[in-house]
């Protein structure tokens, strides 16, 4: 039986603005495959992806794209559980397929199936919607991956990540090293509403997790982007990983 992916769960969106209930995701007994849909421009990984998951009892490839723009197309119409997207696609690269995929409310599992990719990569992947990372070094990994995330929790790189606060406090400890820390003339609260937003949270719910109004959110949100030079929440979440404000919100 799973295990309850709601257990320890904060109550924020992550990143892509909507909450999902992960046990919807289940299969009865008589659908007893996931769907996926492969998307990458090399014939030779679309080749070993797919003779994995077909040898699977649990999996069946339903579809294959060669750039961004084909895996949204195949997206909406086969409607696959779990889309594996290459962000490094040529013509339309996966990551603006995720923003397309994000604006269509797309309820797709993505996992990032690529070479390489670094800790901005990530936090802008998941801020996109993306469900898991994995690089193509670690295949082996692969239906472990997408079995955490069809059950509500994030895959990054090789483990499973059912907390929020620890896959910010790893990537801001990533992305700030060597970064002196500074304060930015940030209050307390002004951090604290700066985790939230970095955790997805929308205004409505930093605003009852700190016990405050909407409005004051708003405020808060307005000086803290004087202050710090951004105008956008993903600006912000990166700035936030990147200067350790994001890790001392979640401790």
């Amino acid at each position: 039986m799973l295990q309850n992916p709601w257990m320890g769960y904060k109550g924020c969106r992550w990143f892509d603005g909507r909450i999902r209930n992960p046990m919807t995701t289940q299969k009865s007994v008589a659908q007893k495959r996931y769907s996926v849909l492969i998307a990458d421009d090399d014939p030779i990984v679309r080749d070993v992806v797919r003779a994995r998951l077909s040898s699977s009892e649990e999996f069946e490839v339903v579809g294959e794209a060669t750039d961004g723009r084909a895996a949204v197309e195949q997206a909406e119409k086969l409607h696959p559980d779990v889309l594996l997207l290459d962000l490094m696609m040529p013509g339309f690269p996966g990551i603006e397929a995720l923003q397309e995929l994000s604006r269509k409310l797309s309820h797709a599992h993505t996992i990032v199936f690529s070479s390489s990719v670094g800790p901005q990569q990530i936090v802008e992947a998941l801020q996109l919607g993306a469900r898991g990372i994995l690089s193509k070094g670690r295949i082996s990994e692969l239906e472990q991956a997408i079995g955490v995330v069809l059950k509500g929790s994030y895959w990054v790189e090789g483990r499973e990540v059912p907390d929020v606060s620890i896959l910010l406090a790893d990537l801001s400890e990533s992305l700030s090293k060597g970064t002196s820390t500074r304060s930015y003339g940030l209050t307390q609260r002004e951090v604290e509403v700066i985790g939230l937003v970095t955790e997805g949270c929308s205004n409505r719910e930093v605003a009852s997790r700190l016990g405050i109004t909407e409005d004051t959110v708003k405020r808060h949100l307005t000086n803290i982007f004087d202050k710090v030079g951004m105008s956008t929440r993903l600006e912000l979440a990166l700035f936030a990983l990147k200067n350790n404000l994001a890790r001392k919100a979640a401790t």
